[in-house]
């Protein structure tokens, strides 16, 4: 069985009879709330897979044909997950998506929205993959062996060990949606605000599609298995500040910048996380707080070994779509 899994993301391929160590972090960790992918987490993974690993299909699935594979995928109403879902349904997978009865933001997501949105895509299951044993109830008559798990949950920190899957680790350096949610600003006519001088970090954000697509390469190349792979998207790595001269030339007005310190930014989030002490309702407003304090002072490239230094060079660059 496979595992990939992405944002560091994770996904079970096949059975190999070896353990491994691997260790992922999100640039967005908070020591506090560290999340481990364990040995109960991987119970969890073998919920899913619905006959032992010592009698799944060989180490490879290079040679099978994309229609006789079962791919089961979480976290398939989030951001990236639906990408993927379609991406693999596309492809020619049979896609097993689970969902919960409730989802999105607040829970505003139905049961019915989500078989509208998925429907005709893929099959759908409604669990809950924070309990195993839910979640071992729903995969009880399902009637077929699952060969490929693809995890779109967002991961908090390290990876341990898989006592037999292999697996790739997807982490994307750097989202469309995350980068380009000034535009509607700029096109309203309003600065393009940075921290700093806009030159403090630099991206090579990867599109959505070109996202989808990288992971469902995991699911049949050799190349990816037991990997951890970052990926950003094509095209020179672009600071803050060039991402606004870019905006307001395609946009046809004079470039107009806010330049704020970054450390206002420090200050809210001391604030949010004094708040945080007396209203833990505040919690995901503080994490909130300092994910936004990451990508605005923070390259989200590959670390050189070398130098210690991000770089561009060495953060691999996959896809059409550029910013």
């Amino acid at each position: 069985m496979s595992l990939c899994f992405s944002f560091n993301a994770f996904a079970p391929q096949s059975p190999k009879s070896q353990s491994y160590k691997t260790q992922f972090t999100s640039p967005f960790t908070s020591p506090s709330r560290s999340f481990k992918f364990s040995r109960e987490r991987f119970k969890l993974v073998r919920a899913l897979a619905t006959k032992p690993a010592e009698t799944a299909v060989s180490a490879s699935f290079g040679s099978k044909n994309s229609k006789d594979i079962n791919v089961l995928i979480v976290g398939s109403t989030g951001y990236i997950g639906k990408f993927v879902v379609k991406e693999l349904v596309n492809r020619g997978f049979n896609v097993l998506a689970v969902a919960r009865e409730r989802s999105g933001i607040r829970s505003k997501t139905s049961k019915e929205d989500t078989l509208n949105d998925l429907q005709g895509a893929a099959s759908v299951c409604f669990s809950d993959v924070t309990n195993l044993e839910t979640l071992e109830k729903s995969f009880q008559n399902l009637g077929f062996p699952i060969d490929v798990v693809v995890s779109c949950l967002a991961s908090r920190s390290e990876a341990e060990e898989d006592d037999g899957f292999t697996y790739s680790i997807v982490r994307p350096t750097a989202f469309f949606k995350s980068l380009g949610g000034q535009v509607e600003l700029v096109k309203d006519g309003k600065p393009h605000v940075m921290f700093g001088d806009g030159k403090l970090c630099a991206y090579k954000p990867i599109s959505e599609q070109d996202l989808a697509s990288f992971i469902g390469d995991c699911v049949l190349s050799e190349d990816k298995i037991n990997q951890v792979l970052p990926i950003g998207g094509p095209g020179k790595a672009l600071t803050p500040s060039e991402q606004g001269e870019i905006l307001f030339k395609l946009l046809g007005k004079e470039p107009k910048f806010l330049k704020v310190p970054i450390g206002i930014m420090d200050f809210a989030i001391g604030i949010l996380d004094f708040l945080v002490k007396i209203f833990p309702s505040m919690e995901d407003a503080a994490e909130f707080g300092k994910i936004g304090r990451y990508y605005a002072a923070e390259s989200m490239l590959v670390l050189d070994p070398e130098t210690g230094e991000c770089s561009a060079e060495k953060t691999p660059s996959y896809g059409k779509d550029t910013f």
